[in-house]
């Protein structure tokens, strides 16, 4: 196995854990029963602040289950003065009348609903509740709570945002905010954009596979021919096919390096999977360059020069290689800017489609194998897990917890373009590649048993797939397995990366 196919299998190991699902502005939550003055939906809330009359940044809290509702147009929020609250926990009546200023107060031994309670009784128009860490909690109700009569909206945010709002009242300016929580719209174009990019990949990927796979057996069949002697491995050479065995420990080596990064997440951990995907990315677009532009340079493409180490190198991979490498390092050093999203999908496609031509399923029992372990990994490790680790090993992973990272790089992603909260629709390489892999096998067993495209299997393997993704899409969009992963971007006035534990806090 040369160094190309092993880089790529390797990075390959980094591929299947990732199967990351986008938020909603709305959580049910059955387990905090709703009784009339706690009704409210725990709904994100946008901040949004202005110093001296200069818009500055926004801040993205949690609505409480008591309260007046939040508005959702920005048109319809009132713009209010804010002061902080003194004493600054608000369980004891402030210091100064408020005239519908927006009062800002911190944890402290008194419940949620009596901080909100006595910042209505001083006048304030909404109460902010500034939480002891950087994460955001449902504000809920005691079940023998009476006290609910409460005509102001109340909203958590998260330490950080806390501390910043502190320092722009520490220098005497006139600091105001408004409130509101703006509906996602039904669809948004980027989600049919992914959709696009799923189906294409998986289409565009099958059809090289196949195409590869008959080519190496016409290669063959003018061998046997020849009567050459040179048989032992024609068309199988730079192809790794996969066995039951294999399938079921690509599982597990997936668990055990998911269970690393659990425990192991940090910053530099992230960069080494950054690394890993930059190889990988680099190794998959050139793959996919030297296939597309033999065609039309094939001199080049047949034309090799020996170099130290590497051994035979054709001219053509030696034009195509210093670009691949430039543009896979480019992306790795300016990835969190807001337009490396184009450079991550382009390096992400090319290597998944590299990974699908490589990697083949033999039969439909090593597919079944494959995806029915699969499919129980994913269960496990996003829900079952829980159980044991008291909380999904998958989602923490997902979101780069303990990293000072977004998150790690194996997904595509685009920008939604409507959305008023803003973020990525994204969706993970295992979602892609491991359906790939079933539905390259059904167009290459078509075209080995010579079957129509109605009578064969590819077509409708890829209907179902794409029918499958939508649903998909459509259920992640109204009902998310992740709570609130929210992916804001970093730059400009969008602030604070909603972590969301989500646990039940009542004071």
């Amino acid at each position: 196995m040369d160094l190309h196919r092993v880089s790529l299998l390797i990075t390959l190991s980094a591929l299947l854990f990732m199967t990351v699902r986008a938020g909603d502005i709305v959580h049910q939550d059955d387990k905090t029963p709703k009784k009339p003055g706690c009704e409210n939906d725990f709904i994100l809330v946008k901040v949004q602040t202005w110093v001296d009359g200069k818009e500055e940044e926004e801040f993205v809290g949690v609505g409480a289950r008591f309260g007046k509702a939040i508005v959702s147009k920005e048109k319809r929020a009132n713009y209010s003065r804010l002061a902080l609250s003194d004493p600054s926990d608000c369980c004891s009546k402030p210091k100064t009348k408020l005239s519908g200023d927006v009062i800002m107060v911190y944890r402290g031994h008194c419940k949620f609903t009596t901080k909100a309670n006595i910042a209505e009784d001083a006048g304030a128009s909404a109460v902010l509740i500034i939480n002891d860490q950087n994460e955001l909690y449902k504000m809920v109700c005691e079940p023998d709570e009476t006290d609910l009569d409460i005509h102001i909206p109340a909203v958590m945010l998260p330490q950080v945002a806390g501390t910043r709002l502190e320092k722009m009242l520490s220098t005497g300016s006139s600091v105001s905010v408004q409130l509101y929580s703006p509906k996602r719209p039904v669809v948004d174009i980027a989600e049919v954009f992914l959709w696009l990019m799923a189906v294409g990949t998986i289409l565009c990927s099958s059809y090289w596979s196949a195409w590869s796979a008959r080519e190496a057996a016409t290669e063959h069949e003018k061998l046997l021919k020849d009567a050459s002697e040179e048989l032992s491995n024609v068309g199988s050479g730079g192809v790794v096919i996969i066995s039951t065995k294999s399938a079921v420990l690509f599982i597990v080596v997936a668990s055990c390096f998911l269970l690393i990064l659990y425990k192991l997440m940090s910053s530099w951990l992230i960069l080494i999977l950054v690394v890993l995907f930059c190889i990988g990315g680099a190794e998959g677009l050139q793959t996919c360059l030297i296939a597309l532009l033999s065609r039309w340079c094939e001199p080049f493409a047949r034309s090799y020069v020996k170099l130290p180490l590497l051994g035979a190198v054709s001219y053509l991979t030696l034009a195509v290689s210093p670009f691949c490498i430039t543009f896979a390092a480019l992306w790795g050093v300016y990835r969190d800017r807001h337009f490396a999203w184009i450079g991550q999908d382009v390096l992400g496609i090319a290597l998944i489609m590299t990974v699908i031509q490589i990697v083949r399923i033999p039969n439909l029992k090593v597919g079944t194998v494959l995806l029915s372990c699969a499919f129980l990994y994913d269960i496990f490790w996003v829900f079952a897990s829980n159980k044991l680790f008291h909380e999904s090993v998958m989602i923490v992973v997902a979101r780069g917890d303990k990293s000072g990272e977004d998150g790690i790089p194996m997904l595509l992603k685009i920008p939604r373009m409507f959305d008023p909260w803003g973020g990525y629709s994204i969706v993970g390489f295992g979602d892609i590649l491991l359906p790939g892999l079933l539905v390259a096998f059904a167009l290459r067993y078509d075209w080995l048993a010579k079957k129509s495209l109605r009578a064969g299997y590819f077509l409708w393997a890829m209907l179902a797939y794409g029918l499958g993704k939508q649903d998909n899409f459509r259920h992640l969009w109204y009902a998310p397995a992740l709570d609130w992963v929210r992916y804001f971007p970093n730059a400009g006035k969008k602030e604070g990366r909603t972590q969301a534990s989500m646990d039940k806090r009542r004071s």
